[in-house]
C-alpha cells in the first residue's frame, strides 16, 4: 500500500459525509471503524429489484418492486403531533398506497406526476398498501442505489438502517475502492486464473451488475483475505525462527533403534514417513513445530515415542501433555512399558497422582539411570508448581482440547524446546491451512495390518431388545463392550439417557456379565479402578459418557453402543468408534436414534457409510461450521469477511502457494 492509500483507507469512518460521531459508534458494533473496514463489510445477501412486479398481482404479505406514476400525494396531520405522508402510485394494473408515519418532510421529495420505483411488503389489499417502502424517483442521468438493480442487503445493528448504510457504502465504493492496491500487478501477475482487480471486485461485490459476477468478486476478496493471513503466519514463523535456535537433538539411535527392534511390529510406510520428517526437524537449525495427525488407531503414539527417545538420547527431558487423566494414565502405561526397559524414568503428574513428588523444583529422582526422564501429565504440567530442567521436547496430545495460552505456558518451561502436536481428530484441510498453518504437518494415512473390520449400524429404539441380545452373545464368547450415553445425570427428566439413571437397566440387560461405570464426575481413583477392571477383563461392559473418546485402548473391546447418537458431532462419534476395532476381531458400532432432527439423521447416515476420518471431518465442518469444531480452545483465527472456511480450500491453498513464492523483505 502507498502512504496515500493507507491514509485514505485508515481514516475514521466518522469523517465520511452523513456519518458523524453518533452513527460511527453504532457502526463500531459491526466492526466498522475505518473506511477500509466499511469496504470489507460484505453483503449477507442480494435482492434482484431489476424487474418490477405488477401491483395488481401482489397479495398481502408479498414483497416486491413496483414502478409507476404518483397520482396523488400529501401529509395528513393527526392528534398529538403525529402525521402520515402518503402517495398513491398507479402502474396501470392497480393503485398502490405508499405510507410513511411521522415523516412529513418526505413531502419535499415525492410529487404528483413523478415516476417512481418502490420496494416493500404489501401489508393490506384494501386498499393495496406498503408501509415505509424504499422509494426512488426516476430522473434522467441518475443512478439507482436502492431500486432497479441488484441490491445488497447488509448485516445491521441497533440504530443503523439498511437504506442509510447502503447509501454510505455507495459513496465509499465510488470514492475509495479505486485507492485499494491492485495486487494483480504483484502476486497475481501472470497468473492464469484471470482474477478481478481489487477495485473492480469491491464494486462488483457491493453493487453488482449481475449475480454471477458477485461470486467472482467474492472469491477475489476472499483470496486477498487469505493472502493477508498467510503473510501473518509466515511473519510469525520468520520472527520465531530468527530468535529461536534449536536444541541439538540429532541423536545417535542408541535408544531409538533398540525400541524399534523390540516393538513387535514394523512401522507402516506412513508411520516411517512421519518419523523421518520429525527426525529431520529435530536435527534441524530451528525448533520443531510439527502437527502429527492420523486416524484413531493408526500408530501415532509409537511415532511420538521415537521422538521422545531421540530427545532423551540427545540429553534432554521430555514432557507429554494430555487433556484427561484417563488419557494420561494410558500414556503412562504405554510409555512405561516401552521406555523403562531402556532405563528411562517415566513419571505421571496429574491433579490426582504424582509419581515424582510435588516439590517446587520437581527434582526428579532418576535412580540408577543416567538418562533424562519422560513426564506425562494433564493440566497439572502447566501449573507454576511444576518445573523440569532441560526440556528438549514437548508432546501435546489432542491439542485442540487445550487453550493457546496453556500450550504456550508449557513450552515456556523450556528454552525453545521442540514441539510435537498430535491429534486423532482429523483436521479439515481448510483448518489445517489456517488455524494450524504455522505448523508443519505429518499425516499417518495408513492403518496397521491385522485390524478387524468395524461395521456401523444405525438403529431405532424399537430395535434395542435385539441389540441387547446381540451384545450378550458377544460378551459370552469373550468380547467386551462400551455403552455410551450423552449425559451423566438426567437432570430435567428429558428424553436423553444418562449413565447414572441407566446403570441398573444395563446391568439387568447384560446379566450375568459385570458392568462398570465411567464418567467425568467420578473420583480419580474410581475412574482408574473402572479402566483397570475393563483392561483386565473383569468388567465386560463399560457404561460411560464421551469421556472414553480418548485414552481407553482395549483391543478385546469389539462392541460400541451409542444411544441418542444424534446428539454427538461426527468427529466425536468417529473418535468413539475408534475405541473398537483395535484387535483382530470384527467389531460393531451401533448408533441408536429416535426422534432426530434432519441434520442429526444426516450425520448418522454419513457415519454408517463412511470410515475415513478426514472425509468425516470435512462433512462435520460443512454441517456444524468452524466455530463448533474449534470451540473456545483456539484463538488467532481472523473473522474472514468474504472467505469461507467450509468451501474455500482451493483459495486458501492458492494463497499459501502465492505467499510461499513471494520474496521475504
Amino acid at each position: 500500500m502507498s502512504g496515500t492509500e493507507t491514509d485514505a483507507l485508515g481514516q475514521a469512518v466518522a469523517t465520511l459525509p452523513g456519518v458523524g460521531g453518533g452513527r460511527a459508534s453504532r457502526l463500531a458494533k459491526l466492526g466498522i471503524r475505518t473506511v477500509g473496514d466499511l469496504l470489507w463489510h460484505g453483503p449477507r445477501r442480494y435482492e434482484d429489484r431489476n424487474q418490477p412486479h405488477e401491483a395488481g398481482a401482489l397479495g398481502k404479505g408479498d414483497t416486491g418492486t413496483v414502478a409507476g406514476t404518483i397520482v396523488a400525494s400529501g401529509v395528513k396531520r393527526m392528534r398529538r403531533g403525529k402525521s402520515l405522508f402518503e402517495f398513491i402510485l398507479d402502474d396501470g394494473t392497480a393503485r398502490l398506497h405508499c405510507r410513511w408515519w411521522n415523516m412529513p418532510y418526505m413531502e419535499r421529495y415525492y410529487k404528483t406526476g413523478d415516476f417512481v420505483h418502490v420496494h416493500g411488503r404489501l401489508t393490506s389489499e384494501k386498499p393495496r398498501t406498503m408501509n415505509h417502502p424504499e422509494a426512488e424517483v426516476v430522473e434522467d442521468g441518475e443512478e439507482f442505489i436502492h431500486l432497479k438493480r441488484i441490491v445488497p442487503v447488509y448485516r445491521l445493528t441497533d440504530g443503523v438502517k439498511q437504506r442509510w448504510l447502503r447509501a454510505v457504502l455507495w459513496r465509499a465504493v465510488d470514492q475509495f475502492a479505486k485507492l485499494v492496491s491492485d495486487t494483480n500487478t504483484g502476486l497475481l501477475a501472470g497468473d492464469d486464473s484471470h482474477w478481478l482487480p481489487l477495485p473492480e471486485a469491491f464494486q462488483s461485490v457491493h453493487f453488482p451488475d449481475d449475480l454471477e459476477r458477485t461470486e467472482m468478486a467474492r472469491e477475489r476478496l476472499a483470496l486477498e483475505e487469505f493472502i493477508r493471513f498467510q503473510r501473518q503466519i509466515r511473519e510469525r514463523r520468520t520472527t520465531f525462527q530468527a530468535k529461536a535456535k534449536a536444541l541439538p537433538c540429532g541423536g545417535d539411535d542408541r535408544l531409538v533403534q533398540p525400541f524399534l527392534d523390540a516393538l513387535g511390529f514394523v512401522f507402516t510406510g506412513a508411520q516411517q514417513r512421519a518419523w523421518d520428517e520429525i527426525g529431520a526437524d529435530m536435527a534441524g537449525p530451528h525448533p520443531m513445530r510439527r502437527l502429527l495427525q492420523g486416524d484413531v488407531g493408526c500408530g501415532k503414539t509409537a511415532v511420538a515415542a521415537c521422538a521422545a527417545l531421540r530427545a532423551i538420547e540427545s540429553g534432554f527431558s521430555v514432557v507429554v501433555l494430555a487433556p484427561t487423566e484417563i488419557l494420561a494414565e494410558q500414556h503412562y502405561r504405554v510409555f512405561g512399558k516401552w521406555l523403562e526397559p531402556l532405563g528411562i524414568p517415566v513419571h505421571l503428574h496429574t491433579g490426582a497422582k504424582k509419581t515424582m513428588g510435588d516439590s517446587s523444583q520437581a527434582e526428579l529422582e532418576m535412580g540408577n539411570s543416567k538418562l533424562p526422564p519422560l513426564v506425562i501429565g494433564t493440566h497439572a504440567l502447566v501449573e507454576d508448581t511444576f518445573a523440569l530442567e532441560n526440556i528438549g521436547l514437548a508432546i501435546i496430545d489432542e491439542q485442540h482440547k487445550f487453550g493457546v495460552e496453556q500450550r504456550k505456558k508449557l513450552v515456556r518451561k523450556g528454552r525453545y524446546p521442540h514441539v510435537l502436536v498430535m491429534t486423532a481428530t482429523p483436521i479439515p484441510r481448510t483448518l489445517g491451512l489456517t488455524v494450524y498453518g504455522d505448523l508443519d504437518c505429518s499425516v499417518i494415512d495408513e492403518m496397521p495390518p491385522g485390524r478387524g473390520r468395524v461395521r456401523t449400524h444405525v438403529r431405532t429404539p424399537e430395535s434395542l431388545p435385539k441389540v441387547w441380545g446381540f451384545i450378550r452373545e458377544q460378551l459370552t464368547v469373550g468380547r467386551q463392550a462400551y455403552i455410551v450415553y450423552p449425559r451423566v445425570d438426567d437432570e430435567d427428566g428429558g428424553s436423553l439417557k444418562a449413565v447414572n439413571q441407566q446403570f441398573n437397566t444395563v446391568r439387568e440387560q447384560l446379566e450375568p456379565h459385570a458392568v462398570g461405570l465411567l464418567h467425568g464426575r467420578l473420583k480419580p481413583a474410581e475412574k482408574e479402578e473402572a479402566v483397570a477392571g475393563f483392561l483386565a477383563g473383569k468388567i465386560k461392559a463399560l457404561l460411560a459418557t464421551s469421556v472414553i473418546e480418548v485414552g481407553v485402548d482395549i483391543p478385546n473391546a469389539t462392541i460400541l453402543l451409542v444411544e441418542n447418537a444424534d446428539r454427538f458431532g461426527l468427529a466425536q462419534l468417529h473418535q468413539l468408534r475408534g475405541r473398537i476395532g483395535r484387535g483382530a476381531h470384527e467389531s460393531h458400532c451401533i448408533l441408536v436414534v429416535g426422534n432426530a432432527t434432519d441434520d442429526g439423521r444426516r450425520r448418522l447416515e454419513v457415519m454408517e457409510k463412511g470410515s475415513d476420518g478426514f472425509e468425516l471431518a470435512e462433512e462435520d465442518l460443512r454441517q456444524r461450521g468452524p466455530g463448533e469444531l474449534l470451540g473456545q480452545a483456539q484463538s488467532g483465527l481472523p473473522d474472514f469477511k468474504f472467505g469461507n472456511l467450509i468451501d474455500d480450500w482451493r483459495l486458501i491453498q492458492k494463497a499459501r502457494d502465492l505467499v510461499a513464492r513471494e520474496p521475504v523483505d
